[in-house]
């Protein structure tokens, strides 16, 4: 058992009460669609469904938010990076929970690794690819392992790009520093929150996921992980073994970059850098400090 009391103590029943009498007010101003509210919002040229991989780009690529994130905003930075450099490019929203808008990536691994199979059967559908890149953002870098693992991803997937990805968890400690960043999720939050306990070092899902090696074959994997990542603690746990794999230390190839744990995967473009050259690593060029303005 997780010592979940022992954390949020008395304030369970107060953030649960909040939620009750929030979620109402929150959700009356959207539109009346059953669409997730992060789709109807702008998203700059992405999630184009007539999009065809080029022969230089020949595998679309999918986003997947992290956690508190959605299909829009943890993307603004990369999304466009990518579209303009000729990806054709997509990202879902998953993990919602009932009533709680904008806020994804909270409910089980497991179910949250099936909706990114079918986004992908998808994806795959419209464009006529074979195969896709996945490149995901906390635990949007760890969930796709799931569905590599044990939802048949593999054959529909060349390769994961893991941007601090909560890949062998972390302290609950860590996950609740990302609060702060996010005005209103505590007022909808409660301790029954699965993607949280999910993430936590040592929790069932986790070691199914990592039970046997951290990879399965025919996938790439690249991570990229920035010292001062305060959420997914100590940052080498974001790393995997395994043939295939490459991990990656921001602060090796720009001893100035300063990113944490959102900055890396939110508007780090000596990161974004590095994400096309773990997509296209026969066209790769070196990742500098020069790589902000490229």
């Amino acid at each position: 058992m997780l010592p979940w009391s022992r954390v949020f103590g008395p304030l369970a029943a107060l953030l649960l009460a909040a939620a009750v009498a929030l979620a109402p007010a929150v959700t009356a101003t959207a539109a009346p669609t059953a669409a997730p509210a992060a789709a109807a919002r702008p998203s700059s040229g992405w999630n184009d469904y007539a999009c065809k991989p080029s022969a230089a780009h020949p595998r679309p690529v999918v986003l997947v938010h992290g956690t508190f994130g959605n299909s829009v905003d943890n993307w603004l930075g990369l999304a466009p990076y990518l579209k303009n450099r000729g990806y054709c490019v997509f990202s879902l929203d998953y993990g919602q929970l009932p009533g709680v808008p904008l806020f994804h990536g909270l409910g089980p691994v497991e179910k949250s690794a099936e909706q990114l199979a079918a986004h992908v059967d998808k994806v795959l559908t419209a464009t006529g690819a074979a195969e896709t890149d996945l490149v995901g953002h906390s635990q949007g870098g760890m969930m796709p392992r799931y569905y590599l693992r044990f939802l048949g991803g593999a054959a529909k997937v060349n390769a994961l790009v893991g941007i601090a990805p909560s890949n062998h968890g972390t302290t609950l400690s860590g996950l609740t520093r990302l609060l702060p960043y996010f005005p209103g999720v505590e007022d909808l939050l409660d301790e029954h929150t699965p993607a949280l306990a999910d993430q936590i070092v040592g929790s069932d899902v986790l070691t199914k996921l990592n039970a046997g090696g951290d990879t399965v074959p025919g996938v790439r994997y690249t991570v990229l992980a920035t010292k001062y990542d305060e959420v997914v603690t100590p940052y080498r746990s974001q790393f995997l073994d395994g043939p295939g794999v490459r991990n990656v230390l921001l602060q090796d190839l720009c001893p100035f970059d300063l990113s944490e744990h959102l900055a890396i995967g939110m508007f780090d473009r000596i990161a974004f850098h590095e994400v096309t050259n773990a997509l296209d690593p026969a066209h790769a060029t070196p990742t500098t400090c020069a790589s902000v303005f490229g």
